[in-house]
Formats: structure tokens, sequence, C-alpha cells
């Protein structure tokens, strides 16, 4: 502004950490972000039938999945997008790609899941619909993980421990700045409901670059499929590649005429398709040894006999010598908890004076979570 005054969208840029071009004109992101969300929206895509499949699996009721879309947001256009109320799963990579990461859905979504996971009309938003959601959106990042590092570029990429939480959507943990929002819509009898997911400009450039790389990498390997072992590029071949009939006498004579002598078995510069070693699915060492440091950390693991729901006027009516029935039949396995997930099943035994129990059945995590209360 001629006066020197600084606008109010300048101030706002500036808290926002957004860098302005100049005083004389209004906030920028630095001219914006630069990210091909059309390749992320084809890497969503991908995973899109997966995402759909898993949800399926996990509940036992058909889900589908529209086409994916990625577009490029800032905060604000985001929380224009979002129920005033949601779950936000947070799903951080820790190594091998960096950024902010997480899932955002309403909280329907997260009642459907769990209602369809423990068969009921209605469930509360409690610790179990939040396990549900954390694991079934922890699954799609898993996928994720499995197709960027099959394009070779990427390894090692892991994330921290899914956490949700039903926040108003003005707490959630969203970008300042602009970043790269996916959104895969999903319908269920009938109903719609969106996840979205928020990536950050370090991961989403990462995702990009990978993606690219393996295109990089498949275009270099057909440029070179013309050459010989020796990256010698004969007579023929170079007729194969003028025209892939031309006659071996006027394939030479067009490069001739180029200017420069050509005999056959010219030297041609060495040009070959980028390799990348077999991933291997056994950790590595590094990974066996880091797991070694937590090997003395302390858990606490409980053995469950039972649950059971009480009304309030029950519950303060309780004396000695009250019995309460639990859900669970007599002889039916006990549920064992590490700080408090379910992971396996049991029975009761007697070892001289204390009670013990006795693994009978290891729990899948899809298990784990269906059986989570």
């Amino acid at each position: 502004m001629s006066d020197g005054a600084i606008s109010q969208d300048e101030i706002d840029a500036l808290l926002s950490g957004m860098k302005v071009d100049s005083l004389g004109g209004g906030g920028s992101s630095s001219g914006g972000l630069s990210i091909d969300t059309a390749a992320l929206a084809g890497f969503a895509n991908g995973l899109k039938d997966r995402l759909s499949a898993d949800l399926s699996t996990l509940t036992g009721s058909s889900f589908s999945c529209g086409t994916a879309v990625a577009e490029k947001l800032d905060r604000d256009q985001l929380l224009s997008k979002l129920p005033e109320t949601v779950v936000a799963v947070l799903n951080d990579f820790t190594s091998g790609l960096s950024g902010d990461h997480l899932y955002i859905v309403a909280p329907e979504f997260a009642k459907r899941l769990s209602a369809l996971v423990n068969q009921q009309e209605s469930v509360e938003l409690d610790e179990m619909a939040f396990s549900i959601a954390s694991e079934a959106l922890a699954k799609n990042t898993g996928n994720e993980i499995i197709d960027l590092e099959k394009t070779g570029a990427l390894s090692g990429i892991a994330t921290g421990p899914a956490q949700a939480v039903n926040v108003p959507k003005v707490m959630v943990r969203i970008p300042q700045n602009e970043f790269v929002l996916l959104t895969y819509p999903l319908t269920n009898e009938g109903q719609v409901y969106n996840v979205w997911e928020v990536l950050g400009s370090e991961a989403a450039t990462g995702i990009v670059n990978a993606l690219k790389g393996n295109a990089a990498a498949t275009s270099s390997q057909q440029m070179n499929s013309g050459f010989g072992s020796n990256g010698i590029l004969s007579a023929a071949d170079m007729g194969s590649l003028l025209g892939g009939n031309v006659p071996m006498d006027n394939a030479m004579g067009g490069m001739a005429g180029m200017g420069a002598p050509v005999q056959s078995g010219m030297n041609i510069p060495n040009v070959q398709s980028l390799t990348f070693p077999n991933l291997s699915g056994s950790p590595s060492g590094v990974q066996q040894g880091n797991i070694g440091l937590i090997m003395d950390v302390f858990m606490e693991m409980t053995v469950e006999l039972g649950r059971t729901k009480k009304q309030i006027k029950d519950i303060l009516g309780m004396g000695e010598g009250t019995i309460i029935e639990l859900e669970k039949l007599a002889g039916e396995p006990v549920d064992i908890l590490v700080n408090h997930k379910p992971i396996a099943k049991g029975e009761v035994v007697v070892i001289e004076e204390n009670f013990g129990v006795r693994v009978t059945e290891i729990l899948s995590p899809m298990e784990r979570v269906s059986t989570l209360n």
C-alpha cells in the first residue's frame, strides 16, 4: 500500500506462516503448492477398491468406493467441507516419508463401523468405535506403503500407531499452509460417507516423486530396449527405430546425411535402465536390533472373566452377597488383554495356590478389533 500500512489479509498471512510477496499486494503461499494432484488421484484410485474390500471384510457389510479425488486446499477450505465435529485419525509417517498425515471422518461413519462390527443397531462413539476406525484406516495406509515400496523409489516406510480423537473440526491438527486432500466417497446400504485423507506438502511431494520416479524408470527401460546388451546400436537396430521397415542402407544413409560418418557397429553412449534391489519380506538386521530396545518395557496384562451392563439403580443397590451374572457361559474361554487390548483367549488353570491362564488361541488383528469392548 502507498502509505506503508499492512492490510488485514497480510497480517493473517503472516500469522499463519505464509510468505507475503510484497507489502503492496495480498498474502500468498509462495505462489501456491506445486504438486501433481493428477498423479495423487491416480494413486488414490488404485487404492479405493482395496479400501472398500477391507471395510467389507471387517464389518461383514458391503462397502463400495466411488472415484477418489485429489485437490490442493488450505485450512479454511477444508474446514468448510467438514461437519462441526469430526473423528480424526492421526497416522503420521515415522520413516521413509515425513510430514502431516491424518484421516478425517464424520462421527456417523465411525459409529456405523462400530455398529456393523458389533452387530448392534445403535452404538456410542466410545473407545471401541475409535479402535475400529483406527484399524480400518491404518489398513489403507498399509496398502499405500505397499504400493509406494513397489515403485522401488522408497523403502522402509513406517507409521506410528493410528490414534483417533473426537473433537470440533477447528481443533483438528490441519496444516496451516496448503496441503493435499484425498477424498474417498464410500457407500454402504445407500448411505454415502466421505473419508478424507490429509497429506502435508512434504508427504505429498515424497509420494509424487516416488510415483514419477517409477514412471521415469519404466520409460528409460522402454527407450533402452533397442540397444544390444553391450550398449551398441547396430544399423539394423537403427533401421527399426527409424520406422520399423526401413532398409539398412537407407538407415545408414540417413545418419550419414546428418553430417557425420556412420559405420556399422558405431559406439553409442551406454544407456541402461535403473535397477533396484529386490524387496525382502524379512526384517533387516537394523530393524531386528531396534526391537531389542523395548524388550524390557513392562506392559499391563489382564485376564477378563466376563463383562455385563447394569443400570445405575442396580449398581447402587449392590451389597455383600450380591451375585453379578456375566455374559459369558461357564467353560467359555476367557479374554487375555495387553494394555486393555485383546490379543488372545485362554482357559483358567490353578498353579499350586495361584490362578493362571493357559493360552489357547492368538487373535488376528481383525478379531482383536471385533472383540474389543
